[in-house]
């Protein structure tokens, strides 16, 4: 480096000067050494994170690697396990899936059996025909409601129109859809209830629009009056209306397994082609009714009167025709319950149940007969002369 020219100045001066130059050379010199030395360190650092970098690549290279290697070996075991199965473990393994199916399926289908034998009539070998020239009805059967068996029968598997016997079915699913507790809820009856009565030529209890009926009295309206209002009110109460009502009917139906030759399309038993059974069904619908506490209750009581009401300060007398009128005939035991019914295109018919004097219950259907007089008569003439042990 070339010097700076100096004039001839005061020796002290150039000294001076010539120190303070000397001084900032050594600083520029140092903030140069100092900078080299920043650059070398940051050289090394960025070597140094590079270095990690690798290496960490290098390894997760390698592992990756090694990993794909072991799945490879792993897959071609599992390939090599395919290709050479062992056939007598498979066989094992299929034999005992099977068995267990097996074992599964027989289950099911005992229980299912069960389920459904409890509401099956078989016939026996003493099973004979109601050929009676005193029993009028086209239809009827007489079945030994502890034994599961029929006793005697007439047509009972032809389809019939069964008329207000669906009341049974309605009082039963009702039953088993409210609690005891709810008995005494109210219900208010409506302009629509009393109209579809009216209109379709019911029977009624004579229940009033807006008026507020106990839950216990509809059941009672339905099963012992065949009041229309009672039926119809106890479906809306229970479904929100008969339409929903009626499904949950014909889902019972499914489950005595008669759901191939019954099925309703009303509450209350009105004529409909679609609207269907037979005296052999309407049995076991019976049966069923029978062993639910609230129907057996509704359908063997003879005189009931309903709770007051604004509308009826003393509430509705009513009764059980059929029961009133059989009571005082000898049918060699006593005629628990019973439901009748009538319409122009089934005529009349009627399902009862009786204990017999030995303490076996029985349980009698008859349709298609000429009167409800004459449909009584029946019933104690099948009583009289079909029942084991009884006086013909």
């Amino acid at each position: 480096m070339t010097e700076p020219y100096f004039e001839e100045t005061d020796p002290d001066e150039e000294r001076e000067y010539r120190a303070r130059y000397e001084r900032r050379q050594r600083m520029r010199r140092e903030r140069q050494r100092r900078m080299r030395r920043r650059r070398l360190i940051q050289r090394i650092l960025f070597f140094a994170v590079f270095g990690v970098v690798v290496i960490l690549i290098g390894t997760a290279v390698k592992s990756g690697r090694k990993a794909k290697e072991e799945e490879s070996a792993s897959q071609d075991q599992a390939v090599e396990a395919i290709e050479q199965p062992d056939w007598l473990q498979i066989e094992k393994i299929k034999e005992s899936i099977e068995e267990e199916d097996l074992r599964k399926s027989e289950t099911e289908e005992a229980e299912s059996e069960e389920e459904l034998t409890a509401y099956c009539f078989d016939e026996t070998e003493e099973t004979t025909v109601i050929d009676s020239a005193d029993v009028i009805s086209t239809h009827a059967i007489l079945v030994d409601e502890s034994a599961d068996t029929i006793i005697a029968s007439k047509s009972a598997r032809e389809r019939i129109l069964p008329a207000s016997m669906t009341k049974v079915l309605t009082v039963l699913v009702a039953a088993e859809n409210i609690p005891e507790e709810k008995l005494d809820d109210t219900f208010t009856m409506t302009l629509e209830i009393t109209d579809y009565a009216y209109v379709n030529d019911c029977s009624s209890v004579g229940f009033l629009d807006g008026e507020k009926v106990s839950v216990r009295d509809l059941f009672y309206g339905t099963a012992m009056h065949s009041g229309g209002d009672a039926a119809l009110g106890l479906a809306i109460y229970v479904a929100g209306s008969q339409e929903a009502f009626v499904e949950m009917m014909n889902q019972k139906l499914v489950e005595l397994g008669i759901a191939d030759s019954t099925h309703f399309t009303n509450c209350v038993g009105l004529y409909d082609e679609a609207h269907y059974s037979t005296v052999y069904d309407m049995a076991v619908i019976m049966k069923a009714a029978v062993e639910n506490d609230l129907c057996r209750e509704v359908m063997s009581k003879h005189i009931y009167t309903t709770k007051p009401t604004e509308e009826h300060p003393d509430g509705i007398e009513i009764s059980n025709w059929f029961l009133r009128k059989i009571e005082d005939k000898d049918t060699g035991g006593e005629v628990l319950c019973a439901k009748t019914g009538y319409i122009v295109q089934s005529k009349n018919c009627a399902v009862s149940y009786e204990t017999f004097a030995d303490g076996t219950p029985y349980i009698c259907v008859t349709a298609g007969s000429t009167s409800g007089w004459r449909c009584i008569y029946d019933h104690v003439e099948i009583y009289n002369r079909y029942v084991p042990g009884s006086s013909e």
